[in-house]
């Protein structure tokens, strides 16, 4: 999305004044909470994945560059292709057991198995 996308303008349609610079509405990283604060669930999923088996992370609270690096340390430790998107971190298989071991390590205290 450009600055210049006339179609983000919210509650403005014309103005005359030729110095008047648009003031965008910038978006607000939610603020990083601990580890210790953290309540994060770890689930097995097989939704639209054609029955494949995918270990999933939710209720991350942070900036989207914590949750790749969390994202990558996970892909790492359990040895499994994965993704981070829409603040899910997806792992290739059954990994709850070694994610829920290696996040209450970090010290992620709130983390739970559920599913």
């Amino acid at each position: 999305m450009g600055k210049n996308n006339k179609n983000n303008r919210i509650g403005i349609v014309y103005s005359t004044d030729e110095s008047y610079e648009y003031q965008y509405e910038q978006e607000e990283e939610a603020e990083a909470l601990p580890p210790k604060q953290q309540k994060l669930r770890v689930l097995l999923d097989r939704k639209k994945r054609q029955g494949k088996e995918v270990t999933l992370i939710t209720g991350f609270v942070g900036s989207e560059a914590d949750l790749n690096e969390l994202g990558k340390k996970l892909k790492t430790k359990c040895g499994v292709g994965g993704s981070v998107k829409d603040g899910e971190i997806l792992l290739q298989g059954d990994h709850r057991d070694k994610v829920l071991q290696l996040l209450l390590a970090e010290g992620y205290t709130g983390t739970k198995k559920a599913g």
